[in-house]
């Protein structure tokens, strides 16, 4: 069920960064909304309007998605650090690097 929700989360996540970025700014930036990039289909105000409802449809879902998995994982995280957890059984501890050798010094 948290992995559904995991990958429904990331693809409204993706969703809503690919519409927020064609919206066009107060500076005109990145929107696409206008008659000549969109041709006759959509007059810019109608792409607007479009654009606005589906960011706040994807934002509603955005949070709700958010509270569902913060409420499904209430409780599951682990105390403590990955670190203090043993190693698995059947891992091969790591090697331990040799020291080097001391140096010979010459006898006369």
């Amino acid at each position: 069920m948290t992995t559904v929700l995991i990958v429904l989360f990331l693809l409204v996540t993706l969703a809503m960064i690919g519409v927020i970025l064609v919206q066009r700014s107060e500076g005109g930036g990145l929107g696409v909304g206008s008659s000549q990039g969109m041709g006759s289909f959509m007059s810019g105000r109608g792409t607007a309007n479009l654009l606005t409802r589906t960011t706040a449809v994807l934002g509603t879902a955005f949070m709700a998605l958010a509270l569902a998995l913060a409420m499904l994982g209430k409780g599951q995280a682990p105390r403590g650090s990955i670190l203090d957890a043993p190693a698995a059984p059947g891992a091969a501890a790591p090697a331990v690097p040799a020291l080097p050798a001391a140096p010979s010094v010459p006898t006369n």
